[in-house]
């Protein structure tokens, strides 16, 4: 078995969560943080609960760590993406485009180091890099997006962490959409979910980049505009064209399974509905095998 961390759909083998107990808390941590953090609402904490098992029963048997409490650390971080980026050469550890977010990657570099998870470099202020405008397109070929979270410096620190490896690193530019307070990544348009399949909203995609990927040989699952909000195009594959994406994306999930894709739904109203973040945001998958 060939294993390898340059991917974003082939088999998981393990990967790292961040639970709700462990990021939320309780009630009470809630109420005093999702204001400021700018969730669209107040999550339940015990709905919460629910929905988080069932999201971890459909990744199956997969080698699933948890990241611990962390004090210093927000809510956000169930979303724990975010804050790393796994590549066959070591992590590289991110530094937040939103401030309340700034404690994240210590604490994940934290556990790779006690779990001997070697470490390829940082990401350092002035640049901010987040994992959500990071995708694998392929082993050799990383796509990163250009947004109010992850600038200009951060993209170079990242193209000389990699270039020298032998991966190219894409750029892709992306809109200004509703400003620099809200979470918009490069994985809210685009999750690859085979190696010449990905799930697309085409409306926030430069030109240059949908033509590279068609260049690439890559078919595009559209995602209509009424199911953008609702993250019909945050989908997270487990294994290729098998993925899981949040209830309540009735067309995607057609489109999905039109293409030969088996689809699972979760419940995502607290987990991932209120703070902006869908299933590729809840995991941070370190280990794909061919």
């Amino acid at each position: 078995m060939k294993t390898t961390h340059h991917s974003e759909f082939l088999k998981l083998e393990s990967v790292y969560l961040k639970s709700v107990k462990n990021a939320f808390i309780s009630d009470n941590h809630l109420s005093k943080q999702w204001q400021e953090l700018n969730y669209l609402s107040l999550p339940d904490f015990n709905s919460a609960i629910e929905e988080y098992r069932t999201f971890v029963k459909y990744l199956g048997k997969t080698g699933i760590k948890y990241f611990p409490f962390v004090d210093s650390t927000t809510i956000d971080s169930i979303y724990c993406r975010d804050a790393s980026i796994v590549t066959d050469f070591g992590m590289i550890i991110c530094n937040m485009g939103k401030s309340g977010r700034i404690n994240e990657p210590r604490s994940q570099k934290q556990v790779f180091k006690k779990n001997n998870i070697p470490i390829l470099g940082e990401i350092k202020s002035p640049g901010t890099l987040e994992g959500g405008d990071v995708a694998w397109l392929d082993e050799k070929t990383l796509a990163v997006g250009h947004t109010y979270r992850t600038n200009k410096e951060g993209i170079v620190q990242l193209k000389e962490l990699l270039e020298p490896k032998g991966i190219v690193v894409i750029v892709a530019e992306l809109p200004h959409y509703k400003g620099k307070q809200d979470v918009f990544h490069l994985m809210s348009i685009l999750s690859p979910i085979d190696k010449d399949l990905a799930v697309v909203y085409s409306p926030f995609m430069s030109i240059k980049f949908r033509n590279t990927l068609i260049e690439r040989g890559f078919k595009f699952v559209e995602v209509p505009q009424e199911e953008f909000e609702s993250m019909g195009c945050n989908v997270l594959a487990i294994a290729p064209r098998e993925c899981i994406m949040v209830d309540g994306n009735p067309i995607t999930k057609q489109r999905l399974e039109a293409a030969s894709c088996k689809v699972k739904v979760y419940k995502g109203e607290e987990i991932s509905v209120k703070g902006g973040g869908g299933p590729t945001c809840l995991t941070r998958p370190l280990l794909r095998s061919f």
